[in-house]
């Protein structure tokens, strides 16, 4: 850039631009056609220009420096983690299993210990056995939500290894504030000191972190990317002024954070989320009156998305993980797990895990990813995206810090409507395919019939499930409990539709009538088949039929419960009622399209339609009930 490679080239003006962009909508309206309106409600322009660059606080700043936007170290290596569970607490089988991980590339190892198992120093040496604990960090899930006795245990452990008190890196989710959004209580004041304890505890070694700030649940919520960050930043926040208040450091607090955030799918805003998130903690950190830069710098361990998994056409869950992943590791997280593709529906196996762990060695190993940090930087549109979702998380932020913080909110059930009201329309989106979910709400595998892995446990929003499991949870009668946040996937109402399919002992059939001008014909009829495929109904599909005589007789042959007419609006008016005097009521006659005859033909007695405008999920439930399949 300091060379001006680009002298010859004359310069040319936003305005310019804008002339030429409107020429080419043919009087369209730009906002509509061209200006992304987020969830949260902020607009992003098609294109951004170095001007647009000008006001931006931070721009400029280099990886490393404060506020960290561009990353909290010079290089951009991440640990490729993998969480374990401990079955039954047999520690030397988790032992196996994590040496084994490490020979196939795992660089940072998860163990889930059942939360009320007391881990004994002679526990740990069995868990960790051939494990350089100054090189390979160790995340402990469950095991502290309701004693320190296993921290304190871990560290008599670390000191009979003679380890390097500076180089041991573990992490220990004692997070008692994620213990009210997970189950709508805790002992507030008992949590508090006893997290206190284990700072204290922690406090000679650098590298132990004991406080989990939990944005993953917000994820799994269907939250939006802004909520995510601006509650995980509130939740953070809490622990720093209650601790001080207590005594503590905000230095010593701060160190002994991090934050476990899940990757959703769109791509750029990802990248974002995750640059404004360091950007902003850094800022909130310094405010407390924070001394030391280290302890500004935040911690992030992401995980890819259990949200946008899906149960039905489960391969494109590896898609959806590789590309999650990439925002990750674009945007510099420390920490990274990719989901496999089959934990939606059963316990993940050898192939599926090998595919996850692979998804972050190939961007390592052959994509490079690690060898640049912060490629996004200076791009326009990141920039602006980073701005933007920053702008929009710390006004959200804010005001619950105004409103008492983030266990008052949370009380209140404030937190719980604002992300209720963003899974809503995230879920209506999916209805009526506003938003895709390949191989669910669109472009389903015609063929697949679901496996005896899919219960109907695992496509209920009302039952939780884990790896396929259904989790039992027991009713809290506590005086203080409020609503909790209940983690769901987006695919699973259409999921439990095609399901019904699946186990209703029926193969219903859509038949595609098509006629007329070939393009309408054939537009509409993959349309529609699409539209039937999403609710498992089989699909006979035709090129064109010469006559309508001749395709009513095909389809009345063919024997489909539904019969689409599938052809150009023009033709609807004379060949919609003839196709269903011949028809009778051998099948059930659907109209592909919105035609300007519709009321004409619904003065006829058509009554059945689809088209782009139709919430695809209420109307594929209505069809199943006329053809006598009961949802599960």
């Amino acid at each position: 850039m300091a060379e001006k490679l680009f002298t010859e080239f004359p310069p040319v003006s936003t305005s310019e631009w804008e002339e030429v962009i409107k020429k080419d909508l043919k009087g369209a309206d730009y906002e509509k056609k061209l200006v992304w309106r987020t969830i949260d409600g902020f607009s992003v322009r098609p294109y951004y220009r170095a001007e647009d660059l000008a006001g931006l606080k931070y721009a400029g700043k280099h990886p490393g420096e404060f506020p960290f936007i561009r990353g909290t170290r010079q290089d951009n290596e991440w640990f490729i983690h993998e969480s374990i569970c401990c079955r039954d607490n047999d520690f030397a089988r988790a032992n196996r299993e994590a040496r084994l991980l490490l020979e196939k590339g795992v660089e940072s190892l998860g163990f889930h210990i059942d939360e009320d198992r007391v881990i004994t120093t002679g526990d740990f040496a069995t868990l960790l056995e051939g494990i350089a604990i100054e090189t390979v960090p160790v995340h402990f899930c469950g095991c502290c939500i309701r004693t320190s006795e296993s921290l304190d245990n871990f560290l008599r452990y670390v000191d009979t290894t003679n380890a390097d008190k500076d180089e041991v890196k573990a992490f220990f989710d004692f997070a008692p504030v994620s213990v009210l959004t997970r189950k709508g209580h805790f002992c507030e004041e008992k949590a508090f000191n006893r997290l206190a304890e284990c700072i204290r505890a922690a406090a000679p070694y650098r590298n132990i972190r004991v406080i989990a700030i939990d944005g993953f649940i917000f994820n799994s919520c269907g939250a939006s990317s802004t909520q995510e960050l601006a509650y995980s930043i509130s939740e953070g926040s809490e622990y720093l002024s209650r601790l001080s208040e207590m005594g503590l450091p905000v230095e010593l607090i701060a160190g002994k954070m991090y934050f476990k955030f899940g990757v959703g799918s769109s791509y750029f805003m990802e990248i974002a989320k995750f640059r404004a998130a360091r950007m902003l903690w850094a800022n909130v950190v310094n405010n407390y009156g924070c001394n030391c830069k280290c302890a500004e710098k935040m911690v992030v361990c992401a995980t890819t998305s259990e949200y946008n998994q899906t149960v039905y056409d489960s391969y494109v869950n590896m898609l959806r993980g590789t590309t999650e992943a990439m925002s990750a590791a674009i945007a510099g997280v420390d920490y990274m797990e990719v989901t496999p593709f089959d934990a939606s529906f059963r316990v993940p196996n050898d192939f599926s895990n090998r595919i996850a762990r692979n998804v972050q060695n190939i961007l390592k190993e052959e994509a490079r990813f690690n060898k640049v940090t912060d490629p996004g930087a200076g791009s326009y549109y990141i920039e602006m995206l980073t701005e933007k979702i920053a702008d929009a998380a710390w006004d959200m932020f804010r005001k619950t810090e105004e409103e008492g913080g983030f266990i008052a909110n949370f009380k209140a059930g404030k937190i719980q409507s604002e992300i209720k009201a963003v899974s809503e329309k995230k879920d209506k989106n999916a209805a009526t395919r506003r938003e895709t979910i390949l191989g669910t709400n669109q472009y389903p595998n015609f063929i697949e019939k679901a496996s005896d892995e899919i219960t109907k446990d695992i496509v209920s929003r009302d039952i939780p499930t884990v790896m396929g499991k259904r989790v039992e949870t027991h009713a809290c009668h506590r005086a203080d409990n409020v609503e909790p946040l209940r983690p769901y996937r987006v695919a699973q109402e259409f999921e439990a539709l095609r399901l019904a399919t699946d186990r209703s002992g029926k193969e219903p059939k859509a038949f595609m009538l098509t006629f007329g001008n070939l393009a309408m014909c054939r537009a509409r009829a993959q349309f529609s088949s699409n539209f039937f495929a999403v609710a498992g109904i089989r699909i006979t599909d035709n090129n064109r039929f010469e006559s309508i005589e001749e395709g009513v007789k095909a389809a009345i042959a063919s024997k489909a419960e539904i019969v689409v007419a599938c052809s150009s609006d023009d033709e609807y008016a004379a060949a919609v009622p003839e196709i269903a005097r011949l028809l009778g009521d051998k099948a059930i006659l659907v109209v592909a399209g919105e035609p300007a005859c519709k009321e004409e033909l619904q003065g006829k007695g058509i009554s059945n339609f689809i088209s782009v405008k139709s919430n695809v999920l209420e109307t594929l439930r209505d069809y199943q009930a006329k053809l006598g399949i009961k949802p599960l």
